[in-house]
């Protein structure tokens, strides 16, 4: 060992990390069967590289634009759309986070979480929704695919998803991960889908919004569904896949993949 163990910890911490380790969820990508790709989608003067998965049906198959946490997008965000995948639907997975990291990168290519989170805090929500609205043109497009397409996002994804809906009226329906509603009465006005949210029981921040959002969306006689499953986190659908999860947090994950995956049956 170093004989200036102060130095060689100072050295350490110097080194980027990975954006966000994931193993387990990388495994069980390249154990998949289903083909995955990477696109880059484009619209003006931005490429968005998004990862795109297909399910293995001869069948033209609905779509699903899944929206990234607030770190980007990470192997677990394309496990999510892998897993769709295994449940019928194609699934692209944008990194909303294309061109901005360091010469032009995307998620990936930042030193660490934390970096991508503070990018990502500071993406003009104009340029995000111009991004999710050629990925889900993208999508409607596709020879294998029927042309109807829903969006779904997790924690910053969930608001964005949310926010999405009341951008794109033809989306078919909005997947509401632990995300909150936009405070403007008449852009939830707009929203011409089903909304279905998929909330933790200990998530206080997030849950407190819940009745004003249900209430508003109501006097505007739109649909909105939310679920809470008691004892879960925030950022439970990851935190319930990881290795050692806590029982709540495993209980919800399976329990909101199921009511999922019956939501998303034509």
């Amino acid at each position: 060992m170093t004989k200036h163990p102060a130095l060689f910890l100072a050295a350490l911490a110097a080194v980027p990390l990975p954006a966000s380790p994931q193993d387990w969820a990388l495994a069980r990508l390249e154990k998949s069967p289903r083909h995955q790709e990477w696109v880059g989608v484009k619209h003006g003067d931005r490429t968005v590289q998004a990862f795109l998965v297909y399910p293995q049906t001869r069948a033209k198959a609905p779509a699903v634009v899944v929206i990234h946490e607030n770190r980007g997008l990470t192997d677990w965000v394309r496990g999510v759309a892998e897993q769709l995948a295994e449940a019928g639907v194609i699934a692209i997975a944008p990194d909303l986070l294309s061109g901005s990291a360091p010469g032009g990168g995307r998620t990936r290519d930042f030193p660490t979480g934390d970096a991508a989170r503070e990018a990502l805090s500071k993406l003009p929500p104009d340029q995000v929704t111009a991004d999710l609205n050629a990925v889900a043109d993208h999508l409607a497009g596709l020879p294998a695919a029927t042309g109807k397409v829903a969006v779904a996002g997790f924690c910053w994804g969930g608001t964005q998803s949310f926010r999405f809906a009341t951008n794109r009226p033809s989306l078919t329906a909005a997947f509401v991960f632990y995300g909150t509603a936009p405070q403007d009465e008449p852009a939830l006005g707009r929203i011409a889908c089903p909304v279905y949210g998929f909330y933790g029981g200990n998530d206080a921040r997030v849950n407190e919004t819940i009745p004003e959002t249900a209430a508003a969306l109501k006097r505007l006689g739109k649909r909105y569904e939310p679920v809470t499953y008691e004892g879960a986190g925030h950022g439970f659908m990851r935190a319930g896949e990881e290795p050692g999860a806590s029982e709540a947090d495993r209980k919800a994950r399976e329990e909101g993949w199921k009511r999922w995956r019956g939501l998303l049956k034509p």
